[in-house]
């Protein structure tokens, strides 16, 4: 039986050696995240774990995280009528989404949340960005 093992294991390894989605390094699947029709992936961004009057706030009185970077987003979805509806959202921006929302995933030990369009309220832009595109002018 333990043979049987062995040999398995030795096809794992030579398909393995085969495949560009494998790390050589850490033999971890190097895994891009592409979401489907109107889902957006994203990483929450973490609240801070010190107030500033210095009070430490442990995990069970932490709230869900309502504001996170996107980090991919799929093409949309056909609406009624046939026609694609694309999201408005690219990579890299940072967004305030529906509180205890979306499935958390976890893929090359990376944690991630998976949401609707729909559960976007809105994409969060720097107030430095539009004046400084200003003096550009």
């Amino acid at each position: 039986m333990a043979d049987a093992y062995a040999r398995a294991a030795a096809v794992a390894v030579r398909g393995c050696a085969n495949n560009p989605n494998l790390s050589k390094e850490t033999g971890a699947l190097a895994t891009n995240v592409v979401p489907m029709t109107d889902h957006i992936v994203l990483k929450a961004v973490e609240q801070e774990e010190i107030t500033a009057s210095g009070l430490v706030i442990p995990d069970s009185a932490k709230e869900a995280p309502q504001h996170g970077n996107v980090i991919a987003v799929g093409p949309g979805k056909v609406n009624e009528q046939g026609q694609m509806e694309t999201i408005e959202l690219k990579a890299g921006d940072h967004i305030l989404y529906q509180k205890y929302t979306g499935q958390e995933v976890t893929v090359d030990s990376q944690d991630y949340i998976v949401i609707r369009f729909q559960d976007v309220l809105a994409r969060l832009e720097d107030a430095k960005a539009p004046a400084a595109a200003a003096k550009k002018k």
